[in-house]
């Protein structure tokens, strides 16, 4: 450990704790019985899974974590693809039309989604998107591809340009150049990518409880907000379903996670 690790030490811990406080919280509660009223910091001294065996039931979780399963898979997979096409013409030829391109991708970036939830709200009635797998994914991948692009466009400029003209030298296509050549080197940040998308999408609320409102079609986060109410709030469901939820994602962060910060600091610096 150096000197500069141990002078920031303690911020390191007191930042740690404030972040698994809530983990511990989650956990303690899930594991609780209805009946039991011992202070939330208290772990139990019994395993009561009847918690997570009831919202699964009474939430309908099977058919909430299918409907994720299909919106995150295929949003993620839409908006990998289509930033990684889109990158990688913006970022080989800057071209005034290029440049305008990106910039405009870019300025995206800092419009609120909440300030245009009225009219699409009314596109979604018009187009027949409401309740929709079809309809949410395309929102989802439109709101998600200027960050993409963003990170795609900053990671190919590090790319040699010595490597396009060797592989068009042995007789690729611009095409098969980008496909045999461009994208094994994208590794890096499409773990980012990734990562950054799945974890919005999986945890959407936002949009979902606006635009998936038929209960066979509510994502979880939807599904665990109706046991939140004026009359009835059961916190021991909804911690066990929200432990529940957390673990698909988590895996996916845990497996990438070593190519986070170097897809992120390559993508962010160029960009």
């Amino acid at each position: 450990m150096n000197k500069t690790t141990r002078k920031f030490l303690p911020l390191i811990f007191i930042i740690s704790i404030f972040h698994i406080l809530p983990f511990y919280v989650l956990i303690t509660t899930s594991f609780k019985a209805v009946d039991d009223v011992s202070s939330k910091w208290v772990f139990p001294g019994y395993w009561y899974i009847d918690n997570f065996i009831n919202v699964w039931k009474g939430a309908n979780l099977g058919q909430a974590f299918f409907n994720n399963i299909i919106i995150t898979v295929v949003s993620v997979l839409l908006t990998v693809v289509l930033g990684a096409f889109a990158a990688y013409p913006l970022a080989r030829y800057k071209t005034r039309l290029n440049r305008f391109m990106y910039t405009l991708f870019i300025s995206v970036l800092i419009v609120p989604p909440l300030t245009i939830l009225v009219p699409l709200y009314k596109m979604f009635v018009d187009v027949g998107a409401m309740n929709s797998n079809w309809g949410i994914i395309l929102l989802h991948v439109t709101f998600h591809l200027p960050m993409t692009i963003f990170l795609f466009t900053g990671f190919i400029g590090t790319i040699p340009r010595e490597l396009d003209e060797a592989a068009m030298i042995d007789g690729c296509t611009r095409l098969s150049l980008f496909v045999k050549v461009i994208i094994p080197l994208l590794k890096p940040v499409t773990a980012t990518v990734v990562i950054l998308a799945s974890v919005g999408i999986w945890n959407d609320y936002q949009f979902s409880v606006f635009f998936l409102s038929d209960p066979d079609a509510r994502t979880i986060t939807v599904s665990l907000s109706s046991f939140f109410g004026q009359y009835n709030n059961n916190i021991g469901w909804v911690a066990a379903g929200s432990l529940t939820a957390a673990l698909p994602i988590t895996i996916v962060y845990l497996f990438l996670q070593r190519y986070f910060i170097t897809g992120l600091s390559a993508g962010g610096v160029k960009g």
